[in-house]
């Protein structure tokens, strides 16, 4: 039986590739082409052992585009290359997204035909013995994410041209030996920059002044910004020991001249003008520190110990920094609440941190009366009260039991605060990837289905009846009830922070078009949740290092693991102890894979992902247990010996 579930759950997920467009049979002929060209050419490490007579796509350290018709990623660190890099061979794949050679031993010069790398992301050559100028060629790659050329033998001077680079998010030129002055480079994405120990000289530009010391150290000359402030003046030359007094000791001085008297007589009126001044302005300082000051507002109680082990803030401070006057103003409750306290009461609460987002911080207060709520601190707002009012109001009349609700709202200049429902279960992010050690309960395959739908819900819901683009769809922010019903939070803020904050920060579940235009739109909500359906199925996050070299992205990996391993090994071992759930694993494993499509207009909506999850339990609903109906749906592991693991035969 365990040799039959094997051969038919293969046939499935062959059926899945088929379904996903994937050619397993298509070859990316040049671009091995150019492949084998290189590796010809550049003493290597035996284990590479690229093989001509089978697909470039399985070679070590090659990932090709879903339908094998392009390489999209290289990555060979630490693989024994030596010399040079060849001309015409990498310069020749055009389609390359990601090149990592870092940790070898390359010298020479960056061939002048990576300019024809017009769509490379990720540029990775640190580590190596590479020398010659800052290679001209990459500054035409303006779809540049990250350059990493650190720990090499450059020399020369960073061009200005750098700033062509404009989706430039991380720059690391460190440990070279880069000379001349700093241009102003100015990239507006630019967030890590690094040219320490080089030999740059003059003053840092305005524009590199936020990035800190230890980004510039090692430059001798190098000055300003948040090193030593810059000398404007050339000092004077110091009085030598054998100059001769002014007035020699055994002669009668000359009397003073008219001009000289007059000198001395206004310089005295103008020191003592500027004594009364100074005088003048400390009187006042004094006076302006001995004024009243505004009361503080009163601290909060001790939050638990818990919080306290953890490094959490229990002040009412960490709520808000409100000041007397801003403490006037209320709290803004919507229609139908079911609280009722106001600011000052939320004020006094006790505050736990519950976790930092990319839009905030979020604290669970506990008021006095015994009520307890989630606040969340947000920074960054960038739209006026009326467009903060506006929005507000749009997702305060959102209602839906998938939805978390937004009970009320404040804004003062300096904070900004909402106000949600405690949901006592946690997030799916720390129930799915919370300790794996002996004693934890697993989440299990119908409580796994359970979330999958209820979130579904809830997005479509916000997509259909509320017209609201959620914009970080994660597994933090899918709240759980006791009985595993998923509630989806922190919907519908991003218009809260303009084009300059990212969207969605968590990189591994951003759709490819959301990093390249920074705007998210229904369909890259979608994405994010075929994103979190893979989190289900692998039990892996989709920024997990083991992922892969630089952070291959979870559903590549997804596809490789299927494409090249052709087993379960794609799913949770979690799941493995459960069996007959083989074909809904694989079903929602082909659901997932249809959000993830790289092509937006390919993606189904929310409403038909609901559809489909539900075909999939068209026959009674959430089943109780997939594999025991005696068994309740409260996540406990079945006793020992009730289940027999489906049996995967490994692959050779």
């Amino acid at each position: 039986m365990s040799a039959r579930r094997t051969v038919s759950f293969r046939i499935v997920l062959g059926l899945l590739l088929l379904s996903c467009g994937v050619r397993v049979n298509s070859e990316p002929t040049q671009d091995k082409q150019a492949l084998l060209a290189f590796i010809s050419q550049v003493p290597h490490a035996n284990r590479l052992q690229w093989n001509n007579s089978v697909s470039a796509c399985s070679w070590v350290g090659v990932v090709c585009d879903q339908n094998q018709s392009y390489v999209y990623s290289v990555r060979l660190p630490g693989v024994g290359l030596v010399g040079p890099i060849p001309s015409k061979t990498l310069g020749r794949l055009s389609q390359l997204r990601v090149l990592s050679l870092r940790s070898n031993r390359l010298t020479g010069p960056v061939p002048s035909d990576f300019s024809n790398l017009t769509l490379l992301r990720n540029l990775y050559l640190q580590g190596n013995e590479l020398s010659g100028e800052f290679p001209p060629g990459l500054t035409r790659l303006e779809r540049l994410n990250r350059l990493d050329l650190s720990n090499n033998n450059f020399t020369g001077s960073i061009p200005f041209a750098v700033n062509n680079l404009t989706q430039l998010t991380g720059l690391f030129l460190e440990n070279n030996g880069f000379s001349g002055s700093l241009p102003n480079i100015s990239p507006p994405n630019l967030v890590k920059f690094n040219v320490s120990h080089n030999k740059l000289n003059g003053s840092i530009p305005r524009s590199l002044y936020k990035f800190p010391e230890s980004a510039f150290t090692g430059n001798v000359d190098l000055c300003g910004g948040p090193l030593r402030s810059c000398n404007p003046f050339f000092p004077g030359p110091a009085p030598s020991p054998m100059t001769p007094p002014l007035v020699p000791v055994h002669k009668k001085s000359k009397k003073l001249s008219t001009a000289a008297i007059i000198a001395i007589v206004v310089g005295s009126v103008l020191a003592l003008c500027l004594l009364l001044l100074i005088l003048l302005l400390c009187h006042r300082k004094r006076r302006r520190q001995h004024s009243p000051k505004l009361p503080k507002p009163p601290v909060a109680a001790a939050a638990r110990s818990v919080a306290a082990e953890a490094g959490t803030s229990s002040s009412k401070d960490d709520i808000t920094g409100a000041s007397t006057e801003a403490e006037r103003n209320k709290l803004v409750f919507f229609d139908g609440g079911v609280y009722s306290f106001d600011l000052e009461d939320l004020l006094r609460a006790s505050a736990e941190v519950l976790g930092k987002g990319s839009v905030g911080t979020s604290y669970k207060a506990v008021l006095e009366e015994g009520t307890t709520v989630v606040v969340k601190r947000l920074k960054d707002v960038v739209v006026t009260k009326k467009d903060f009012d506006m929005q507000m109001e749009v997702l305060g009349k959102i209602k839906h039991d998938n939805v978390v609700p937004l009970r009320a709202f404040y804004f003062s200049q300096d904070e900004k605060l909402l106000v949600y429902d405690y949901m006592t279960a946690g997030s799916l992010s720390a129930l799915l990837h919370g300790s794996r050690g002996s004693g934890r309960t697993p989440l299990d395959w119908d409580n796994r289905m359970r979330i999958a739908l209820s979130a579904a819900r809830g997005l479509a819901h916000l997509h259909v009846s509320g017209k609201v683009v959620h914009g970080n769809i994660k597994s933090s922010n899918i709240l759980l009830r006791p009985e595993h019903d998923a509630t989806i939070s922190d919907f519908g803020l991003n218009p809260l922070f303009g084009t300059s904050t990212p969207p969605n920060r968590v990189a591994g579940y951003r759709a490819p078009e959301v990093v390249e235009t920074r705007k998210v739109t229904f369909k890259s909500d979608v994405y994010s949740f075929g994103v979190l359906l893979l989190e289900l199925l692998t039990g892996k996050a989709p920024n997990q290092a083991s992922l892969g070299e630089e952070g291959i992205d979870l559903p590549r990996w997804v596809q490789s693991v299927v494409r090249e391993e052709w087993t379960a090994e794609v799913f949770d071992v979690e799941l493995m102890r459960y069996h007959n759930i083989e074909e809904e694993m694989v079903q929602l494993l082909q659901i997932a894979m249809a959000c993830v499509s790289t092509v937006p207009d390919q993606r189904p909506g929310m409403q038909e992902v609901v559809r489909m999850i539900e075909d999939m339990n068209r026959d009674d609903g959430l089943r109780q247990s997939s594999d025991d109906p005696s068994k309740g749906s409260d996540g406990h592991t079945p006793p020992q010996g009730s289940r027999t693991p489906p049996s995967v035969t490994p692959t050779p």
